[in-house]
């Protein structure tokens, strides 16, 4: 069985673990927002999943449509899949969870359709895996160096440390789990929020993207960690 396959049997079982939403969570996703998601492995099935369980309207998308259009077709009438193209023209919100190293291209292949949208970036930079790119986002920092390779987009970095089963579980106890976020555009950053808050977590805002450096698996950051929590650790950063 292929890597590809592998994630996406793990994410099938992630959605059909989600049930439904407790009502407080289903209220706050009352205003719907179309979300297109660059990259459905484990991390975005699963946040795809949620989302479109609290109501939102999804489009998942990825190097393989046959998995696409079967995860869609489990989560019902909020989802649909698509090519990234037509996921980064469908959402007024996108999520990238793909490998770092796919950025560039995507950055550019999505140049007319990602500007001036609110970007969520789950993205992170593993140099075994990427390469010498990761090296290079690493020094730079990842919430900057996705700025460049994604230039246009009004980048929330999050989603970048927190295991993917339990993003499809948060929403059991809203408000429990925090999850930092960090980012410029007050705009995005309340948007992303919106739909961080939809799904059980509660955001805590960091700073801007030169602290998208900590939000990465190894960080002090990392892990399943309260709000209170998050702010505490947040002081020690620098």
């Amino acid at each position: 069985m292929n890597i590809r396959r592998r994630e996406f049997l793990k994410a099938a079982a992630v959605v059909a673990a989600l049930g439904n939403f407790p009502g407080g969570v289903n209220a706050a996703a009352a205003e719907k927002i179309r979300i297109g998601i660059i990259g459905s492995g484990n991390v975005g099935s699963a946040l795809g999943g949620v989302w479109a369980k609290a109501g939102h309207e999804v489009m998942f998308s990825s190097r393989t449509i046959e998995d696409d259009k079967a995860l869609a077709a489990k989560l019902g009438a909020n989802a649909r899949a698509g090519t990234p193209g037509q996921a980064a023209a469908f959402g007024g919100v996108l999520l990238f969870s793909v490998p770092y190293r796919a950025l560039p291209d995507l950055g550019k292949s999505l140049a007319g359709e990602i500007k001036g949208k609110v970007v969520i970036d789950a993205c992170n930079p593993f140099p075994v895996r990427d390469g010498e790119i990761a090296n290079w986002a690493r020094e730079k920092g990842a919430g900057i160096a996705s700025a460049e390779l994604l230039p246009g987009a009004r980048i929330v970095r999050a989603f970048n440390a927190v295991g993917a089963a339990q993003m499809g579980n948060v929403h059991q106890e809203p408000g429990r789990v925090g999850m930092p976020i960090a980012g410029d555009d007050k705009e995005a950053i309340e948007v992303a929020s919106r739909l961080i808050r939809a799904i059980g977590f509660e955001p805590v805002l960091i700073g801007g993207l030169d602290m998208g450096k900590f939000l990465m698996p190894g960080t002090p950051l990392a892990g399943e960690r309260t709000p209170d929590e998050i702010r505490t650790i947040v002081k020690t950063l620098k």
